[in-house]
């Protein structure tokens, strides 16, 4: 499939997909088993794209049909919605995505080690859980321990996307990466436009309802 950007808008309601699910709670306290991977992707040397969060995986569905040549991975705590972007996956025949249902809190690490050394080339994390309360600023998805595991695993040159519709929760997480010294941020100010083919939902809502996106791309230093 080709040109997805001259796709017909997803009717704008559908985006409220934002009940908060709390990481530090019992049930997503236990580590996930990563899948074999020689069994999960046709292709399981291609470089991946990894999406943390990947809510009801509309974009990476978009991305993996435009982009074969790549392996996608998305990470989503809220179970539902990996149970059904899998059987999308299932329906349209996609050999190159895949969905896990886990806490990247104590999952994230795992996973990465289970994969093949340098395959992870391109991260994102958009629009995360804003968890506007003071006290649950700890719930929020990017932490200096989420950082570092991707300084671990991202081959030199790989990006991470970041995006969010609440300046404040995207300069925490830009503070975040800028501190660990493996990555550089490119440019100092919010990214004009996405640099990715394809919008997530939330963004595409964001923008026609004529409301800022604050973007920011970091890159692992040579």
């Amino acid at each position: 499939m080709t040109n997805d950007q001259n796709k017909e808008v997803k009717p704008l309601p559908r985006v409220r997909v934002r009940q908060h699910v709390n990481p530090l709670s019992k049930k997503y306290l236990t580590p996930v088993t990563p899948p074999p991977w020689e069994k999960v992707y046709h292709q399981p040397m291609q470089p991946l794209h990894l999406d943390i969060g990947s809510a009801r995986g509309e974009f990476l569905l978009d991305m993996a049909t435009q982009q074969p040549d790549w392996n996608f991975l998305g990470l989503e705590i809220r179970e539902s919605l990996v149970e059904k972007a899998q059987e999308l996956v299932a329906e349209l025949g996609l050999n190159n995505l895949h969905f896990i249902f886990c806490n990247v809190d104590n999952s994230l690490a795992p996973v990465l080690a289970s994969l093949p050394q340098g395959l992870l080339k391109r991260v994102t994390i958009q629009f995360p859980d804003p968890w506007f309360k003071k006290r649950h600023a700890k719930r929020r998805v990017v932490k200096p321990e989420l950082v570092t595991t991707l300084a671990n695993y991202l081959v030199k040159g790989g990006e991470v996307l970041i995006q969010s519709d609440v300046e404040a929760v995207a300069q925490e997480m830009c503070d975040r990466f800028t501190e660990n010294p493996a990555f550089q941020r490119q440019g100092t100010d919010w990214l004009a436009t996405n640099p990715l083919p394809v919008p997530t939902e939330r963004e595409t809502y964001t923008i026609a309802c004529r409301q800022p996106v604050y973007r920011a791309l970091f890159v692992i230093a040579d």
